[in-house]
């Protein structure tokens, strides 16, 4: 019998109530108890409506209030000495390393967050710091409570594990380790509570344990071979069955040793790598490896092609029999939305396409049914049903947009280029803008108030009109263009308050998007997106930002920077569509911008920010195929910004990436400015760029704004003095490290004052 399995779910709750419980904890405004009696609710919705699909193998220990991997390291005791001893309770401690604190007497800033862009996901998460004086060992056992938890209800589910190696090798060596330290190293002193936590999994009487191994898909697991024989040799006879689970990629021969490996199953994702199978199947097809086959993407929205999926399993039961098959998701569902049910606006034809989180369980069951030989009429109608919905949707797809596609491949060379090399549109934009030494600005947000999400509400109810709503949006841009001019910012923003979100603005403005009411996808913490969906060939209609950018520019005399989402990042930051490849729908969302930008220009906007913050995320994960993909991801973000002349400066904004192994093409993008963010990093970003050289200007973010604490005007001087070590006075700009969206007005104003008089110092002693 051919099982399912769902590999993870998203622990957001199907109407965000895990956002408000734990925004509501942080506020004060609810107990420790409250928060934990939220967060049961919605792990008991989750474990029962799997269960209530259908499928055999259901997650547990993989929710979180925060992020999987900060919960690790917390059970674990990898907990940096800055946050001990402070008076916190344990829950808090986790928020401080989360997020911050700056309250009662306690002032630490957050650990670094870095995005999974590992493996290529806008999900992030809080990186591990290691040494070797970190003391591991097990304060609670979260799969096994989990489990548990789940017991009691009635659902046996299995438990998810981060494992050892992936858990090391995502981590980063603490500012008091040696210089020559790697994480990896500390794998012996692990293992013993890798061992504890399986046992006692097992003595609860655990059958099988997923332990998630994604950096097995990386070229870099190929060196770590030695140490995953060991650790594995170690864990599997003291624990329940483990079921090594990849995923966003493939293993290529790194199946060659995980192969040996005494694991009773292996998960590999068929969706982003279907290649992978036969060499797979070769790999394993004489031990007694259960093989998950991951044929429902946990990473898209799309409904799931059941014929296509069967062909995989029965390809695997050929090889294999029935009974070493396991159908599942690719990947944790983490990254698809709750339940298409809460969708009551799309229509049915476009309801007819997709599949979420809940849909997305039932499709596994019934993959698994039908190649298990299921007669149930319920499954043999859920297969039909499939067959006409797909026909459907390849109708829809067989049509196109033909200007947009005759655009596309009227794209020339020279279309990607800059009038002028940077050095001569360095000093055009010098006379023009006239900004001073270390100019200040800020990433493009300011924060969006309750105020502003009520008038955003009212308008989309009917509740006020559009002539109201715009004499709002209005006074709103006028107290922010007032406040920059107050505390001495000296290139402003409008502080995008029509924007609810940095994507979904544009693509509500562009032609070939879908929308959704309640399809939300956990970012960070307690911070969530809802994704556009790309369905058609996209195109502009008419101008999306001109009219509230030149407003601003209108009431200052200060230069005004416009604010757009860069090609690469709409569609890394969209749901795309799976029927044309990402360079043609990043060529489209290209020109779009490219005609936003020229019509900025033409309206007297003199800076103009495209950022670009997913450009790293999207790189693949394996080496050889990086270079297709930043020649069209380069070349799509030079395409949308080079239709201006030498005096319009362009800028981008890059947040938690490493660049180290791409530097080369972000000199390639040819920005006049470029933002990074760098004070949760250890300021490594910024060897990266002493290491490579760079002769465009950049903006080092100089404090996090992802945090509520608020930095000192010492604490942002210390960071440029160290700054102005590495980058040279003449092209520094001093700004955030991120936009000011999610932070409140005090913190911000605070903030901001202390940027400017930091610049100030800059100016008199650098």
């Amino acid at each position: 019998m051919v099982l399912s399995s769902v590999l993870g779910f998203p622990r957001i709750g199907a109407n965000r109530e895990v956002k408000k419980a734990v925004e509501a904890y942080w506020a004060g405004k609810i107990s420790a108890d409250d928060l934990t009696k939220a967060a049961a609710e919605v792990k008991k919705s989750s474990w029962t409506n799997i269960k209530d699909r259908g499928v055999d193998l259901i997650p547990s220990g993989e929710f979180t209030l925060y992020d999987h991997v900060l919960d690790h390291s917390v059970a674990f005791n990898a907990i940096p000495k800055r946050y001990q001893g402070l008076g916190l309770s344990d829950l808090d401690v986790f928020f401080a390393m989360g997020r911050g604190r700056q309250a009662d007497g306690v002032d630490v800033p957050a650990c670094e967050m870095k995005k999974w862009q590992v493996f290529d996901s806008n999900y992030h998460y809080v990186v591990p710091e290691l040494s070797e004086s970190t003391d591991f060992k097990l304060l609670y056992n979260k799969a096994l409570a989990a489990y548990n938890e789940a017991k009691a209800l009635g659902v046996v589910t299995r438990p998810v594990v981060l494992g050892p190696i992936s858990y090391l090798v995502l981590g980063k060596a603490a500012k008091e380790a040696p210089a020559t330290f790697q994480p990896i190293s500390l794998l012996p002193k692990i293992l013993p509570v890798y061992k504890q936590l399986l046992s006692e999994l097992k003595a609860a009487g655990v059958e099988s344990v997923q332990i998630d191994e994604p950096i097995l898909v990386l070229d870099k697991a190929a060196d770590l071979d030695k140490q995953y024989a060991s650790a594995y040799a170690e864990l599997a006879p003291v624990a329940p069955k483990i079921v090594l689970t990849t995923y966003f990629s493939r293993l290529d021969s790194n199946i060659n040793f995980v192969a040996k490996l005494p694991v009773a199953g292996l998960h590999i994702d068929l969706v982003r790598a279907p290649q992978q199978l036969g060499g797979v199947l070769a790999a394993i097809k004489s031990t007694p490896i259960v093989l998950s086959l991951g044929v429902v993407s946990g990473r898209n929205i799309w409904k799931t092609d059941f014929a296509a999926a069967i062909k995989f399993g029965q390809t695997a039961i050929a090889a294999l029999g029935a009974d070493r098959v396991i159908i599942a998701t690719s990947s944790s569902l983490l990254h698809t939305p709750v339940t298409l049910a809460s969708e009551k606006k799309l229509t049915e034809q476009q309801r007819d396409w997709f599949s979420f989180a809940l849909e997305k369980a039932s499709e596994v069951a019934t993959i698994a049914a039908v190649l298990s030989g299921s007669q149930d009429a319920t499954v043999s109608a859920a297969l039909e049903a499939n067959k006409v919905s797909i026909a459907k949707r390849r109708e829809f797809e067989s049509t196109s947009d033909d200007a947009v596609r005759k655009r596309v491949a009227a794209i020339t060379p020279d279309m990607y280029n800059r009038q002028s090399p940077f050095a001569v549109r360095k000093e055009v934009q010098a006379k023009h803008l006239n900004l001073p030494k270390f100019p200040t600005t800020t990433i493009g947000s300011f924060p969006q108030t309750k105020e502003i999400r009520t008038a955003r509400a009212k308008l989309g109810k009917g509740e006020i009109t559009e002539a109201e709503y715009d004499e709002f949006i209005k006074k709103e841009i006028q107290m922010v263009v007032r406040f920059q001019e107050q505390v001495g910012l000296d290139l402003l923003v409008h502080g995008e308050p029509e924007r609810n979100d940095m994507v979904q603005y544009f693509g509500e403005q562009l032609n070939g998007f879908v929308f959704t009411q309640n399809a939300w996808v956990q970012s960070y913490g307690s911070r969530y997106v809802r994704p556009p969906i790309i369905v058609s060939d996209v195109s502009r209609s008419s101008p999306m930002t001109v009219k509230w950018s030149s407003y601003a520019q209108s009431i200052t005399e200060k230069p005004m920077k416009g604010m757009l989402s860069g090609p690469v990042t709409i569609l890394n930051w969209s749901f795309p569509r799976d029927d044309v490849s990402r360079k043609m729908q990043s060529q489209q969302l290209a020109l779009a911008l490219r005609d936003e930008v020229v019509d900025l220009e033409s309206a007297g906007i003199s800076a103009i920010q495209v950022d670009e913050p997913a450009i790293r995320e999207g790189l693949p994960l394996r080496r050889s195929d990086w270079d297709e993909y930043l020649e069209w991801a380069v070349d799509t973000f030079k395409l949308s910004t080079a239709g201006v002349t030498d005096a319009t400066q362009t800028h981008s904004h890059f947040c938690y990436s490493d660049f180290g192994d791409i530097f080369p093409s972000i000199q390639r993008l040819d920005a006049d400015v470029i933002s990074i963010e760098f004070s949760k990093s250890d300021m490594k970003l910024l060897h990266t760029f002493r290491e490579y050289g760079y002769s465009n200007q950049i903006g080092p973010g100089v404090y996090d704004i992802h945090s509520p604490r608020v930095p000192s005007k010492e604490e942002i001087i210390e960071r440029l003095k160290t700054t102005l070590a590495i980058i040279p006075d003449h092209l520094m700009f001093i700004n955030p490290d991120c936009g000011l969206k999610t932070r409140g007005w005090k913190e911000t104003e605070t903030s901001l004052a202390n940027l400017v008089a930091a610049a100030r110092w800059a100016r008199e002693n650098a």
